[in-house]
């Protein structure tokens, strides 16, 4: 299949309604589907910090999520650059706490409680073909961080208290 070229996309900034709602499975054949996993992994080319991203973050209530956290300092594993349709976590163990940041929320970051080792299904856009990923360190929480964005949550939402909260001090953080 030819890989679409895709086209960078605004991130919505909160608090954007569309980031606070649940996003709608989607076929992964459908063109439009497609042509916004091209757009997402356009976006997330664009700047180099970004180690993932979600359709709603570009307006798109849809559950699909790109990432690729190879490029990061702190991962150790990586599926790659990938694009998941309706991911869906199947598992997760090894639970810790990590600083995050996010697209949507600029200047803050905050220590966010994930699991260190998890699986996903999902589809391949296009093909629809099934996909497993298992992912630990870094990468987990970059896709979990991702996943909660599907379900219109903020890692804000997941801050127990305003004092875990920081400013953020360099692009390092996730």
């Amino acid at each position: 299949m030819k890989r679409a070229a895709g086209r960078a996309r605004h991130v919505l900034d909160a608090p954007h309604p569309i980031l606070s709602t649940a996003a709608e499975q989607v076929d992964p054949a459908d063109p439009n589907v497609v042509a916004a996993a091209a757009d997402l992994l356009a976006t997330l080319r664009v700047e180099p910090s970004l180690t993932g991203l979600a359709a709603p973050q570009i307006g798109l209530s849809w559950r699909l999520i790109a990432f690729d956290a190879r490029r990061h300092p702190r991962s150790r594993s990586g599926a790659g650059e990938l694009v998941v349709v309706n991911p869906l976590l199947a598992q997760a163990a090894g639970w810790r706490g990590g600083r995050e940041g996010c697209a949507s929320i600029t200047g803050l970051t905050a220590e966010v409680r994930r699991a260190t080792r998890i699986t996903v299904h999902g589809r391949l856009p296009g093909t629809g073909d099934p996909v497993t990923i298992d992912a630990d360190s870094f990468e987990a929480r970059c896709i979990q961080h991702q996943l909660d964005h599907l379900d219109g949550l903020l890692f804000l939402d997941r801050v127990p208290r305003a004092l875990a909260l920081h400013r953020k001090l360099h692009s390092c953080d996730s």
